[in-house]
């Protein structure tokens, strides 16, 4: 725990530094007034957690821009939230995509909590679908066929599930998605909640995301990316070699299996790297990322 504290403090000053600086993180409360540079704040839903951060880049930027939706981690838990991905909005914006820093209710109590399962992906699903308003909203300059997910640690579970939400039983409540995300980069992602849950990945945090009592079997068949092979979306697995928070077995496996599966997938594994040096916007984890994002994306 105090390793993440310490991390997730690094991370807090970065983002407060690039506001005092004038960066391109300027929140204009809630009005639906979308401005190039700054984060126009918005909601998908009544909860006080369902809203996210939508950045443009420049107008000079050509035709509709593709879409990168950042998901924060923190094992799901209340405590970390979507400023934990903050930093990495700058360079993406500079790169020409349109960003959407999504919040989400967490497991446990107090304002942040009220998620888990079904919760937590009620929401990250209605976040996405959501583009399709913010779209109009933005002029028409959202690429809705150029939607990337982007997420660290629990959020890399997240973004990896929502590429895989059209492989879901037609009757799920979240299948048919109204924008269906073309690549999933996983940054040190939990990928396969039955290992997660069997190993004890994060302490209980698996267990207490997919809730307790009977039809364990069937929540994880419905939240683990893992049981939702193949996909028709390209997935990247980013981890550090030296990550001792989720283990990169996490992302080794769930490749192999993608590519098993017949799904396209790649595992790069930064040399080195510890479970939060792949949201650090200057380490070379974070390129490794956005070189994933523009071979999708292609003019981006």
């Amino acid at each position: 725990m105090g390793t993440e504290l310490s991390a997730r403090s690094w991370l807090l000053a970065v983002a407060v530094g690039l506001i005092a600086c004038g960066g391109l993180i300027a929140r204009r409360g809630t009005e639906p007034v979308v401005s190039e540079g700054a984060a126009m704040r918005t909601t998908y839903g009544d909860d006080r957690n369902q809203f996210g951060d939508l950045t443009l880049p420049a107008a000079s930027t050509a035709g509709p821009v593709p879409v990168v939706v950042l998901i924060h981690g923190g094992f799901w838990r209340t405590g970390f939230g979507s400023e934990l991905m903050e930093p990495l909005v700058p360079s993406l914006v500079e790169a020409g995509y349109a960003v959407w820093n999504i919040e989400y209710r967490r497991v446990g109590s107090g304002p942040e909590g009220g998620g888990g399962f079904p919760q937590t992906f009620d929401d990250v699903a209605a976040a996405v679908d959501q583009l399709v308003p913010l779209s109009d909203q933005a002029g028409g300059r959202l690429d809705l066929t150029r939607v990337a997910t982007v997420g660290h640690s629990a959020g890399g579970h997240l973004a990896a599930w929502l590429v895989s939400r059209p492989s879901l039983p037609a009757d799920s409540p979240w299948a048919d998605p109204a924008v269906v995300p073309v690549l999933a980069v996983s940054q040190a992602g939990v990928l396969d909640l039955e290992r997660c849950v069997a190993e004890g990945v994060g302490g209980t945090a698996c267990r207490d995301l997919l809730g307790p009592g009977v039809g364990l079997e069937d929540r994880i068949a419905a939240a683990s990316p893992a049981a939702l092979l193949p996909v028709d979306a390209r997935v990247v697995a980013v981890h550090g070699s030296a990550d001792s928070v989720v283990p990169p077995d996490q992302s080794a496996r769930y490749v192999a299996d993608a590519l098993d599966a017949g799904s396209t997938a790649e595992l790069r594994v930064i040399d080195g790297a510890d479970h939060f040096d792949v949201i650090d916007p200057t380490h070379e984890a974070w390129l490794t990322v956005l070189d994933a994002l523009a071979d999708e994306s292609g003019s981006a």
